[in-house]
């Protein structure tokens, strides 16, 4: 029963051409290249609807194969110089056979992996800093801010309403904070201590949020003998042993 064959079943001639191969169920190595032209090219001109470009390719591959198969009806020079176009067509069919093989095994390593699921990594937060803030309650805190507080002028400043260039805080974070370091470093220091004699809110509001940030890293401990006791800043974290 003939078969009848379109050109875009097959990618390119070499496709074909195995295909015609495996269907005679000839090793690649024993065949001979002239035995299987007049399938090809019946097969040719069997397909229908193909544009010329696409066909070209396949045209050629059956003009090579009939010089092949007229070497074969032709009794043979003495000494041929140039390749045997048979073997050479034969070794690029070895060639596209293992390529078509690789890619198959490649296309079913896909379909394998695509239905293995991993587990993503899973990210362990890092505990939260602790720190150490025995012998320091909140009224202790706020005494000692009162305290400094007090010391600030209540008359209030009389408000001018004039046009004026407008000047960056006196005070910042960060600059009290590396003031205050300053002072550790040189020996432990009293609450008071670390303002002037008559501070303004600002510097009471910015020396103070600076202070709670250095506890807050650990760079700076506090310590209080009792309740009413001075408040005395101390570098660095407390030790295990105590610091006093």
């Amino acid at each position: 029963m003939a078969v009848d064959f379109h050109l875009k079943q097959f990618d390119g001639p070499l496709d074909l051409l195995l295909h015609l191969i495996g269907k005679a169920k000839i090793d690649l190595k024993d065949i001979f290249i002239s035995e299987i032209t007049d399938q090809y090219i019946q097969v040719v001109r069997q397909a229908s609807d193909f544009d010329m470009d696409e066909a070209s390719e396949f045209i050629t591959m059956a003009a090579l194969l009939v010089e092949i198969k007229s070497r074969h009806l032709l009794p043979k020079p003495p000494k041929e110089e140039e390749e045997d176009p048979e073997q050479a067509l034969i070794d690029r069919l070895i060639a596209y056979k293992q390529f078509k093989e690789s890619a198959q095994s490649m296309a079913s390593f896909e379909l394998s992996a695509k239905q293995i699921f991993g587990k993503l990594p899973e990210e362990y937060p890092l505990p939260p800093p602790t720190f150490d803030l025995d012998g320091l309650t909140l009224s202790s805190l706020w005494e000692a801010l009162l305290r400094v507080q007090s010391r600030t002028p209540n008359e209030p400043k009389e408000v001018d309403f004039r046009l004026r260039d407008i000047r960056r805080d006196n005070y910042t974070v960060e600059g009290c904070m590396e003031a205050i370091e300053s002072r550790l470093s040189v020996g432990r220091a009293t609450f008071d201590e670390l303002f002037s004699d008559a501070p303004d809110r600002e510097e009471v509001v910015t020396l103070f949020m600076a202070l709670l940030e250095l506890l807050k890293l650990g760079k700076a401990h506090i310590l209080q003998n009792s309740v009413f006791d001075e408040i005395t800043l101390m570098p660095g974290r407390r030790e295990s042993s105590g610091d006093e």
